[in-house]
């Protein structure tokens, strides 16, 4: 389901925050697999770190946006407890829709754009990254659909993440004993 002015909206506002992105349309895919096979066809342009994006929640409705690297399977128990909710499972896709305003196989943390937090209260939703993603570069996410992949350094993403409101938390899950890590810089 891609919408050009969706595109058009989050390309701006990237754009006003100075941030350069390089876009590679592609046929809409649907699972990490698939991702991987489409950039075999482009050959070495896709280079950096691939991710899927995870919107979770749990049983009092608290949800998350979680982006780790594509090869990583993820214990969702685990993830919970590093980002301090408990019992998490997977977002509907109407909740996806109606919080993020895409649809499942599209999530991406460029739909914080959609998302964005206009008030001084507390954000609805947490925002973590993998620590061993964000240790690549450039980075890859879909543009709010899945038909084109949009590439973005680390620090440009961060940059984009705060600026819709939200700070994120950088996961290190390579290790179940550690909590968050630091955000570089910070």
């Amino acid at each position: 389901m891609e919408s050009a002015d969706a595109e058009a909206k989050l390309f701006g506002f990237l754009a006003n925050l100075g941030i350069k992105t390089e876009t590679h349309r592609h046929e809409p895919v649907f699972t990490v697999e698939a991702a991987q096979a489409c950039r075999q066809s482009v050959a070495g342009a896709m280079a950096g770190g691939h991710a899927k994006s995870l919107f979770i929640r749990d049983k009092k409705k608290n949800r998350a946006l979680v982006m780790v690297h594509e090869d990583r399977r993820v214990d969702l128990k685990a993830l919970a407890a590093k980002i301090g909710l408990k019992r998490i499972s997977f977002s509907s896709s109407d909740s996806l829709k109606d919080m993020l305003g895409v649809i499942p196989g599209s999530v991406t943390p460029f739909a914080l754009v959609n998302a964005r937090v206009t008030d001084k209260k507390e954000p609805p939703l947490i925002v973590a990254l993998d620590q061993r993603l964000m240790a690549m570069s450039p980075l890859w996410f879909h543009p709010l659909h899945n038909g084109a992949t949009t590439s973005i350094v680390p620090g440009d993403l961060v940059t984009f993440i705060k600026a819709c409101g939200y700070d994120p938390s950088i996961l290190d899950l390579d290790r179940p004993d550690q909590g968050t890590a630091s955000l570089p810089g910070a």
